[in-house]
């Protein structure tokens, strides 16, 4: 079973006990069956998301989950003496995870409404409880409240998977801190720096989504108990004008589902600006794996770094002795879906009514669940990949000295004025010995003769001896293998210690 599941299900009242157990024994927690092959099914559901977080958007879970909510609110009720009996509240949680689908499939075509069809599956279940189901509730008490529920729980997964990126990418950084390489800016040679220096810009991009995700969490809440409008007065009418109680009552029930607080007001639904703000954490994170897989995919062109690629796989159907980057290549599909998805959260929280509109229903229907797995999808691919980086030093060395006789220009001048020449004739000799080499690059396909051109000239006699060390890599990475260091200690190295053991099992990738 998955380590998601297997953590909600631990935990919470008995009932959760009979679904823990049939999962634990195989059984499905799919209503649609796995060998159909007559039905579209989302390929983030059916190849790439992780078994963990497609029980978190499960019908088996979310449905169970209203029921609990169902529980909690009848529990309460009972407790603050409205006739709800002790003996209905253990009838609904005899049956809270064993939903006939069927029956609420049968009722939600002649209602037209889920949530009520759902009440009445129930009740067909429950003969004793089912006068008390759902009082004094509007559906979004239920919906809602489930959603944040389940919303808490992906956000939970999501925070292993990308503290297993950052572990991965941080051993990898310390690994390769002092290996020189060139850098590029607008993807022309610019500066030498190192493998690990680069890696640490992975790293930094994940580290701000990880104290967005973290910030995010603190800002969970409870929808809350409070009726048609957000006013609370179907629950003041149950207990007479009693304000305390109903206070009570949603506070009793927030704290059953683990959630300290609630939103200061709502109307029928808490406030879709919530949902941007957690779409904006999965398109960041989404942003940030686009980069790496960018920055890879053009690496491997360089023939400089690659992703695992495994004994039979196969890079091209047609030809045999390719290694495309298809993990990174994924990686940057499934994140511009969630890039792209943020914008419909937008739209959605400035599209609300009132106290109300129900055009979020079908659209939030799609876009949370999806971008949550595809999130999931991306960071288990970035995982994968981050733990099995190939590294070809003797590449990257040849890719850099072959421009860095342009990138010590500077140096060796100062260096041949330091031993007597003249820095103006230094200059004008580096100029067009520099032209030159460019030229026959370029023109010829030659190898940079630059190197070889300055120990033939008079102007550089002084220091013609000493070339191999003065166009030594290690001397122009400036402190890249000290930031490096200091950047793991100090910023990354204290958020690992805090949460080791959080990341979840190694999963296999689909094709």
């Amino acid at each position: 079973m998955a380590l998601g599941a297997a953590r909600f299900l631990s935990a919470g009242p008995a009932w959760a006990q009979k679904l823990r157990s049939g999962a634990q024994k195989g059984q499905t927690l799919r209503l649609m069956n796995a060998s159909d092959r007559t039905n579209y099914t989302s390929p983030l559901a059916s190849r790439y998301a992780s078994a963990a977080m497609r029980f978190h958007f499960s019908d088996q879970h979310r449905f169970s989950t209203w029921r609990r909510i169902w529980i909690e609110l009848a529990r309460a009720e009972h407790a603050l003496g409205l006739k709800v009996s002790a003996e209905q509240v253990a009838e609904l949680e005899a049956h809270a995870t064993d939903i006939d689908f069927a029956s609420a499939a049968r009722h939600e075509r002649e209602l037209r409404h889920d949530v009520m069809a759902h009440v009445h599956a129930y009740g067909e279940q429950c003969r004793k409880a089912k006068p008390i189901i759902h009082l004094g509730a509007t559906s979004c008490d239920i919906t809602d409240n489930a959603d944040l529920m389940i919303l808490r729980q992906g956000l939970d997964t999501l925070r292993g998977e990308v503290i297993a990126v950052l572990r991965a990418l941080a051993a990898f950084a310390r690994q390769w801190k002092s290996e020189p390489t060139l850098g590029l800016t607008h993807y022309q040679p610019a500066q030498a720096t190192t493998i690990g220096k680069r890696a640490c810009l992975w790293l930094q991009d994940l580290l701000l989504d990880w104290h967005d995700l973290e910030q995010l969490r603190t800002q969970l809440r409870f929808k809350g108990i409070r009726g048609a409008t957000g006013t609370q007065a179907s629950f003041l009418e149950l207990f007479g004008g009693d304000h305390a109680k109903v206070s009570e009552l949603e506070r009793r029930v927030a704290t059953a589902l683990g959630f300290e607080k609630s939103f200061g007001v709502c109307g029928q639904t808490y406030p879709r600006q919530f949902d941007f703000r957690v779409a904006r954490v999965l398109a960041g994170i989404a942003q940030s794996a686009h980069k790496f897989a960018v920055d890879l995919r053009l690496l491997a062109s360089r023939r400089e770094i690659e992703e695992p690629f495994e004994d039979k796989q196969i890079g091209s159907s047609a030809m045999p002795w390719k290694r495309n980057p298809m993990r990174a290549e994924r990686m940057c599909a499934l994140s511009r879906f969630v890039i792209e998805a943020l914008g419909n959260t937008a739209h959605t929280a400035a599209n609300q009514w009132m106290e109300r509109t129900l055009d979020d229903s079908a659209n939030r229907r799609l876009v949370l669940p999806e971008m949550f797995l595809a999130t999931d999808a991306i960071l288990g691919l970035y995982a994968n990949v981050a733990r099995g980086l190939v590294v070809y030093p003797r590449v990257v060395r040849r890719n850099l000295m072959e421009d860095l006789p342009f990138l010590a220009s500077e140096h060796l001048m100062m260096a041949a004025v330091a031993a007597g020449a003249d820095r103006q004739v230094v200059h004008e000799r580096l100029r067009v010995h520099s032209r030159e080499a460019a030229r026959a690059i370029k023109e010829e396909g030659a190898p940079n003769p630059l190197r070889e051109l300055l120990a033939a000239d008079p102007a550089f006699a002084a220091v013609s001896q000493g070339l191999d060390q003065l166009l030594d890599p290690s001397r122009y990475v400036g402190r890249a293998p000290e930031q490096v260091e200091e950047f793991l200690v100090r910023e990354v190295e204290p958020i690992l210690a805090a949460t080791r053991g959080l990341e979840p099992a190694t999963r296999d990738l689909a094709v």
